[in-house]
Order: C-alpha cells, then sequence, then structure tokens
C-alpha cells in the first residue's frame, strides 16, 4: 500500500515558514515549539481556553490542509505517545492542593490523550472516522499505517494523519532522572558531535493529507512503513532495514538519501554508526534530533522534513551529517529509533 502526501504542516522547535533557509539555535537541554501566531487558525476566545498541545496539533493540522486545497478531510487520524501532559499535570495539580473538593472538569476533559483530534474535528466541523493512536514510538508510524488501510478500503477519499507530543518541566524533570538528557546546556547545532550521554528533549506536532490518488498538488509518493521492536543487535536491525528496503524492490546503494535517528547519545549514535557502515557506507546522511529534539513521535518531523525536501529538491546543510547532499533526490529512507528499542523505516519517493 502506497499513498500520496498532498500537504504538510509542521510546529516544532524551527520556523516553519522560513525553514530550512533559517535555522534556529538554542543552547538547552530542552528545545520548545517556535509557537506561531495561533490566531490564523483559532478564535482568539478559544486559544485561552486550549492547552499548547492543542494549539500546536489545530495549528499543524490546519497548515497541511491548507496546502492540500481542501477545507474538510474524510478521516482524522493521529498519534501521541504523552497526550495532553500540561492539562493532566494542572488537574493532578488541584486535585491535591484542593483535596479532591469543587474541581473543575475543564483540565481532566483536555488531559485525554484523543483530545487534540477531537478538537480538529470540532473546529472544522468534521464528523467523520476519527482514531487517536497512543503507542509510544509507534504511534505516529500506526496513525500513518491506518491511513494507508482506509486509502485502500476507499482510495476516492482524503486522510489527515499526524502526531504531536510535548514536553512539561514536570515530566522533563521526571525523564531526566533516567538519564535520557544531557546533564547540562549543549548547542542543539553541535548536538551530534557531543559524544556524551543523554540527548536534548523536544516537541512538535507535524500532520500531512494522504491521497491514494496522484495529482498536481502530490509532493512525495509515500511507499512504506514498517517497524522492528527490540532487535537483539544493531546486525539484526541492518537485515530488516535491508529486507524492508528489498521488499520495495530497491537495494541500500539506491537510496538517495538516509534520515537517521541520531540523538546525541553517544552509545545510540554508535549503534545508528554500525548499522549505516552495513548498509549505507556510500550514502549520504543527514538527521533532524537536533533540529526538533527527541520524544516518542519525532519521526512525525522528519517526515515532513523529507516531504519538503523532495517537493524543493534541496537539503540545507545544516541538516546534513555525513557526505555530500544529494542533487536529484529520488527516494528518501527515514530511519528513526528510540532508545535502539522502538525503530521504524519510513520510505519516501519523489512523484
Amino acid at each position: 500500500m502506497k499513498a500520496y502526501i498532498q500537504g504538510t504542516g509542521a510546529v516544532s522547535a524551527q520556523d516553519s515558514h522560513v525553514f530550512p533557509d533559517t535555522i534556529r539555535e538554542y543552547e538547552s537541554n530542552r528545545l520548545p515549539v517556535a509557537d506561531p501566531d495561533y490566531k490564523q487558525w483559532i478564535d482568539i476566545k478559544q486559544i485561552r481556553r486550549m492547552g499548547r498541545v492543542i494549539k500546536m496539533g489545530v495549528a499543524a493540522s490546519h497548515i497541511s490542509l491548507e496546502q492540500a486545497g481542501i477545507r474538510m478531510p474524510d478521516a482524522i487520524i493521529m498519534g501521541t505517545a504523552y497526550g495532553c501532559l500540561a492539562d493532566t499535570g494542572v488537574f493532578l495539580g488541584k486535585l491535591v492542593s484542593q483535596h479532591e473538593d469543587m474541581l473543575t472538569p475543564t483540565a481532566f476533559i483536555q488531559s485525554t490523550h484523543n483530545t487534540v483530534g477531537g478538537q480538529i474535528a470540532l473546529l472544522l466541523g468534521c464528523h467523520a472516522y476519527n482514531n487517536t493512536f497512543v503507542h509510544g514510538a509507534f504511534s505516529l508510524e500506526n496513525a500513518l499505517q491506518d491511513g494507508l488501510l482506509y486509502l485502500h478500503e476507499q482510495p476516492g477519499r482524503k486522510v489527515l494523519a499526524g502526531a504531536v507530543d510535548e514536553i512539561t518541566d514536570y515530566s522533563h524533570a521526571i525523564l531526566s532522572r533516567f538519564g535520557l538528557y544531557k546533564s547540562g546546556p549543549v548547542k542543539n547545532t553541535a548536538l551530534l558531535h557531543s559524544g556524551t550521554k543523554g540527548t536534548i528533549a523536544g516537541e512538535g506536532a507535524a500532520f500531512f493529507v494522504l491521497s491514494a490518488e496522484k495529482d498536481d498538488r502530490s509532493q512525495a509518493e509515500l511507499t512504506g512503513i514498517e517497524m522492528l521492536y527490540k532487535p537483539r543487535s544493531a546486525e539484526e536491525t541492518a537485515a530488516q532495514l535491508a529486507l524492508f528496503l528489498q521488499k520495495h524492490g530497491l537495494k541500500p546503494q539506491e537510496v538517495d538519501l538516509l534520515i537517521s535517528g541520531r540523538n546525541g547519545n553517544a552509545a545510540e549514535d554508535a549503534y545508528c554508526e554500525s548499522v549505516e557502515q552495513t548498509l549505507f557506507a556510500g550514502t549520504p546522511v543527514a538527521a533532524f534530533k537536533h533540529l526538533c529534539g527527541e520524544y516518542p513521535t519525532a519521526a512525525a518531523f522528519a517526515l515532513w522534513m523529507a516531504t519538503g525536501f523532495l517537493r524543493g529538491q534541496r537539503v540545507p546543510e545544516a541538516a546534513m551529517f555525513k557526505g555530500e547532499a544529494p542533487g536529484n533526490i529520488r527516494r528518501i529512507l527515514i530511519w528513526n529509533h528510540q532508545r535502539t528499542t522502538h525503530h521504524s523505516f519510513i520510505l519516501l519517493s519523489a512523484c
């Protein structure tokens, strides 16, 4: 099964309207989103009642719909690992401070994982199929696969698919205790060469309008998606990657650009290097987590970025990690991982 990406939208640590010409630089161990002017898509009275993650998802979805030239999708499918963390924290905080008495329901209602998808549907007036996948680091990939299945059954329709996750002070502090992030601030542009333990936290939203039929608005072909959980070694990962490409009639050397899930954690980047040397010794390698940070659905940012590369036939120097940026880009392979346990392969082709 395959689909065509008709429109994309993202809210991330980068300015989506000027990326890749201008790259935002940070010196921290977390990358917050560069909030756009949400009044472009949301009524100002509603903005005050919305959590950050909801605003991020609504904005990204509207940008993708505008780019695709449609107002109403036939399905809304998204993924999230953490859901609405900020609203969950507000509700739990009031639960404690108010001794479980006189609690307002708003924060609880907005704390559920499907709140973002529901809010997008409410603002659009969309009563169609609406599904949210909460599968940790595989949330985006499951949402995309569900979208492909939907289009396989109803090829004449359009699917709005994507993912969103946020980071809060509470969640950042908790995850930092596990040693997931750098102990001190680091420049994001130097992250991939830090050679130390940990990465930088990130957040963001990215949505895509998918269609089974190619037309003038098609930006890229979503050729294949596959997930791999807890491989025993880097060699097994490399073997599964080669098998994935083989299923689509490709050899590793026929991939024009590999977008790797390197995140600046020395041990995990060594794992990536081993696989790259095994399969993609002469292939240009790009990275994305120094631009958006590490979070379970960061592959959504990579997919948004890769679609832009195919559309514009240009890879910015800031995204390149190894080799020369290809001039003629026909196929891009996104290999993302989280903690070397959750691996996903996404293959994109030029239209």
